[in-house]
C-alpha cells in the first residue's frame, strides 16, 4: 500500500464516522421527540465519544502525512471488492469552511441557526464548491456533501475553541477565541 492509498483509507475510514455518527444522530433527535431522555442522553454519550474518536484519527492522518512529505514510492496495489469512493482532491476540504463559517457568524450577529449559517457560508463559497460538493452523501441522499463537511468542520472548530460549546442544539455561536484567529488571519 502507498502513501496515497493509506491517505485514502484514512479519508474512507473518516466517511465511515461520519455516517455512523449521522445515524446517531438521528437515533438521538428521535429519543428526544418521544420522550426518551435516558437514551438520547446516551446517544450523546456516543456521539461526544466517536467525535474525539474522529479527532484521533484526523490527528493520526496528519500525522501520517507528515512522516512521508516528499517521499512517493512507485507501487500501486488496487483495492479490491470495495465499491470506488469519491477520490481525494474531489471534493472541499474541511479546512477551506473554516473562514467562511467564522465570517457568516460575524455577518449573523455572532449566533445563528445551522441552516441560516450553512446558507451564507453556500454564498460565500459560491466560487469554490463544486459538483462533487453539491451531491448528496452516498450513505444518506437527504445530505449534501459540502453541508456534511461544513458541519465536521463546525465540530472540529468547536473543540479548538473558535465557536461555543454549550450553544443549544441547533446553534452555532462564534467565541471570543474565534472572532481573534479570523481579525488576526489565522483561520
Amino acid at each position: 500500500m502507498d502513501r496515497n492509498e493509506v491517505h485514502i483509507a484514512f479519508e474512507i475510514l473518516l466517511e465511515e464516522i461520519e455516517q455512523v455518527a449521522n445515524s446517531i444522530n438521528d437515533a438521538g433527535a428521535e429519543a428526544f421527540q418521544k420522550g426518551a431522555y435516558d437514551e438520547a442522553r446516551r446517544m450523546i454519550e456516543i456521539a461526544t465519544r466517536l467525535a474525539e474518536f474522529r479527532e484521533r484519527v484526523k490527528a493520526l492522518q496528519n500525522e501520517w502525512r507528515n512522516v512521508f512529505t516528499g517521499y512517493a514510492p512507485e507501487s500501486k496495489m488496487r483495492r479490491r471488492g470495495r465499491p470506488e469512493r469519491l477520490k481525494r482532491g474531489l471534493r472541499t476540504s474541511e479546512d477551506a469552511f473554516r473562514r467562511p463559517i467564522l465570517e457568516a457568524l460575524v455577518e449573523l450577529g455572532g449566533r445563528a441557526e445551522m441552516s441560516k449559517v450553512l446558507d451564507l457560508v453556500e454564498k460565500k463559497m459560491e466560487g469554490i464548491l463544486n459538483d462533487y460538493d453539491r451531491q448528496p452523501l452516498p450513505s444518506d441522499r437527504k445530505t449534501i456533501r459540502w453541508r456534511n463537511t461544513a458541519q465536521w468542520c463546525r465540530n472540529t472548530m468547536v473543540q479548538e475553541g473558535l465557536l461555543k460549546s454549550d450553544s443549544p442544539r441547533g446553534i452555532w455561536e462564534i467565541s471570543e477565541r474565534g472572532r481573534k484567529a479570523l481579525q488576526e488571519g489565522s483561520v
